[in-house]
């Protein structure tokens, strides 16, 4: 039967590891579900759909892939799906000619005989990460030349509590096991829940979360052509209190630990819940700003004037060469309409006197105000009317400013001083946000407002008792608002348990929320924490460098957690020109327009003291040189905005950055790509002696069995060096 191939489809969550075994049909037929190496298989998983609704603590996954067998003759073999712990199987379908598939679940034993005969004569190491999993297990019938086949299977598992937030995992993580991408992925995830729904964070992934009461929400996520390097991890909390307030941890042995904290308020934009507020909008009217940008900058004011609150009071200013207001004092929320006509009346003409615009913006605002004062200024360009001085302007300001007042910048376009911008968010609690040629300044603005106008606590301040914590960003804490969270990162010494105050100003009134015995662990947990709280200090770090200069502690700190986490920063890249032949740390110079990240391989040449391999010293400076040249970079221009965007993200990230190119993170690991084995920048080779194993044999095997915890770094490849307890351990290939 020369023109039937088989194979077996390891099917590890989405990814299909398709391998003919008679060279495209043309040699005999080997026994059945014989496996031989073969880079790229016939079968192409089209879609991966995952649905997920989840009740409280329990929740029921169906999953939905379609393959594709893009051979020239059909294909047959076993479809295995590896199942996230406690899970069971309700389900599984597909339908060939009228008859109905079954499958079955193997065991553990069996799970892990069927990885290690794979791992064996396949040489994929990647199929360690599932070792030690329940398999569901299908004979699937052949799919013709050009023909597809559609299998859905379901299962249930209760969900793991950690405190007040339950986790959600789905693993779909299979980088490494699939070469192609497939072409459309989606999750799509219901919640419901007894108790008010608090905060909701993915770690992994960039959600779109849309909340339906105090007690559903809908998170989804969608791509396309996507190769997942990680697994989708999901976390909820319920509680009673207005605020919820939920710790998770992280501390590796013999280090201090890493935690984050998610704080969620009320949904509902109760009354009583609410502070009232003042808003003052300030708008660009030079001459720039002509035509579909006053237009569209008139659109996203009076979008923002419709939605003030019933005890909120405003102003508008609008400058150019001169300064014009809409009322020489702050009025209150029910003038708005008559505030709308008077924004449409607004032309742009003139100059732009940024100095006497923020003067006139706090003019209004009363001494002894208690409220929240937001100030949304819109500019597009630099100063070029009275005090141009862009640190004469942040002084002069910070002469005027209370501590009550918020002051959000938008720079539209590239023309704008980011550091003046930057400079004035940073001082001020704000955010710094810029509209870039193409976007619609209506859709960023308003869509921006809406998620800071309904203020619930301000001027927040965290208190951790006797557990020693430092290190937090971000850095100051920013306001909370109704439907947002919070998300703080920091360090603790020893773990431990202990109560959490929460305190802040409701109306100008001191108010303390307690949240009693919360747990910091005293060793394990999730290392993403980790690598958020680096990415987090990263950003902070190169915003105190862009707007004060660079200094060596700070350059050098920079470069330590880039390399130590293997975080990718617009500054610092690792470059691999093709297989062994390694250059070390390679900054990217400013002003040039930054990537986003900078992608290619990696190799860190050297030993350091302390275990950890560093960057050669050429590098060492190379990286110092260019992050000096951030704080002498121009202020305008595409590459200052997108620096800027870039530094944002990084300060306010909800994911732990990218990892460098050449570089893969592992639980709580970094490695790096060194003439062709994955090297844990844990191994010092002048202090270190490895223990050996030829990859696959019998005794890597044993050793897995012995240490489990080693098989998820030896999934990176056949040749992989650890250090896992204090030794050494080395995976090679056999000679």
């Amino acid at each position: 039967m020369r023109s039937l191939s088989r194979l077996v489809w390891i099917v590890l969550v989405w990814c299909l590891l398709a391998i003919p075994v008679a060279a495209q049909g043309l040699a005999p037929d080997p026994p059945p579900h014989e496996i031989m190496p073969l880079p790229d298989g016939p079968v192409r998983l089209a879609s991966h759909r995952v649905v997920v609704e989840v009740d409280d603590q329990i929740a029921s996954t169906r999953v939905e892939q379609v393959f594709v067998n893009e051979a020239s003759y059909p294909v047959e073999g076993t479809y295995l799906f590896a199942l996230p712990a406690g899970a069971v199987v309700s389900d599984f379908a597909m339908w060939v000619d009228g008859k109905r598939l079954e499958g079955k679940l193997l065991t553990r034993d069996e799970a892990r005989a069927v990885y290690e005969a794979i791992v064996r004569r396949q040489r994929d190491p990647a199929l360690l990460e599932y070792i030690g999993r329940d398999l569901f297990q299908a004979l699937i019938f052949p799919i013709p030349p050009g023909g597809q086949r559609k299998i859905e299977l379901s299962y249930e598992q209760v969900l793991p509590r950690e405190g007040t937030l339950v986790h959600y995992r789905y693993p779909l993580r299979t980088e490494g096991l699939n070469a192609r991408p497939v072409d459309e992925v989606s999750i799509s995830i219901a919640l419901r829940t007894s108790n008010p729904l608090k905060a909701i964070y993915s770690p992994s992934h960039d959600v779109a979360i849309v909340r339906d009461g105090e007690q559903r929400a809908r998170v989804g996520f969608e791509a396309s052509q996507w190769r997942a390097s990680q697994d989708f991890d999901l976390y909820f909390s319920t509680a009673e209190q207005a605020i919820d307030l939920s710790i998770l941890s992280y501390r590796p042995a013999g280090e201090d630990g890493f935690f984050l904290l998610l704080a969620a308020p009320p949904l509902a934009n109760a009354a009583e819940t609410v502070v009232a507020k003042d808003v003052i909008l300030v708008l660009d009217t030079s001459g720039s700003m002509k035509g579909e940008k006053i237009r569209q900058a008139q659109d996203a004011l009076m979008y923002i004037l419709d939605q003030l609150g019933p005890r909120d009071r405003f102003n508008v200013v609008a400058f150019s060469t001169g300064v014009r207001t809409y009322a020489r004092d702050l009025v209150p929320a029910e003038k708005a309409p008559a505030a709308k006509e008077w924004v449409r009346t607004l032309r742009a003409v003139g100059g732009t006197d940024i100095n006497r615009a923020l003067l006139e913006a706090v003019a209004a605002l009363p001494d002894d105000s208690s409220r929240p004062a937001i100030i949304l200024f819109l500019t597009d360009g630099l100063p070029t009317e009275g005090e141009t001085d862009e640190a004469r302007i942040v002084e002069n300001f910070g002469q005027v400013a209370g501590k009550h007042v918020r002051l959000f910048p938008f720079g539209v376009g590239d023309d704008v001083n980011t550091v003046l911008l930057d400079q004035l968010a940073e001082n001020y609690r704000g955010s710094s946000a810029y509209v870039r040629p193409g976007q619609r300044i209506d859709e960023v603005v308003s869509g921006f407002y809406a998620r800071i106008s309904q203020p619930v606590l301000t001027d927040l301040a965290l208190d951790f008792g006797d557990l020693h914590v430092e290190e937090v960003y971000p850095r100051p804490l920013p306001d909370l608002f109704a439907g947002s969270q919070l998300l703080v990162t920091g360090r603790y010494r020893r773990g431990g348990t202990t109560d959490v105050q929460l305190r802040g100003l409701v109306d100008g009134r001191p108010i303390t929320y307690t949240y009693e015995a919360l747990t910091f662990r005293e060793e394990g947990g999730e290392p993403f924490i980790a690598r958020l709280w680096a990415t987090r200090k990263i950003g902070y770090l190169l915003t105190q460098i862009r707007l004060h200069g660079a200094s060596q502690e700070l350059v050098d700190e920079v470069i330590d957690l880039s390399q130590r986490y293997g975080i990718a920063t617009p500054y610092t890249s690792y470059l691999v020109e093709e297989p062994g032949a390694v250059r070390p740390l390679v900054p990217l110079r400013l002003p040039t327009p930054i990537p986003r990240w900078e992608r290619g391989g990696a190799g860190i040449g050297g030993g350091a003291e302390g275990g950890a391999p560093a960057a050669a010293p050429m590098a060492q400076e190379q990286a110092a040189g260019a992050l000096s040249d951030l704080a002498q970079a121009p202020v305008s221009g595409a590459g200052a905005v997108e620096e800027s965007i870039l530094r944002r993200e990084m300060k306010e990230a909800q994911q732990a950055g990218e990892s460098a190119a050449g570089v893969r993170v592992v639980n709580d690991k970094t490695f790096v790509w060194r003439d062709g084995v994955w090297v844990d920048r844990a191994f010092d080779p002048a202090r270190m002696t490895t223990r050996r194993v030829v990859f696959g044999s019998d005794e890597y095997f044993a050793l897995l069995s012995q240490k489990p915890a080693l098989a998820p770094y030896f999934a990176l490849g056949t040749r992989v060096i650890v250090v896992l307890d204090g030794q050494a351990y080395e995976s090679v290939e056999a000679s």
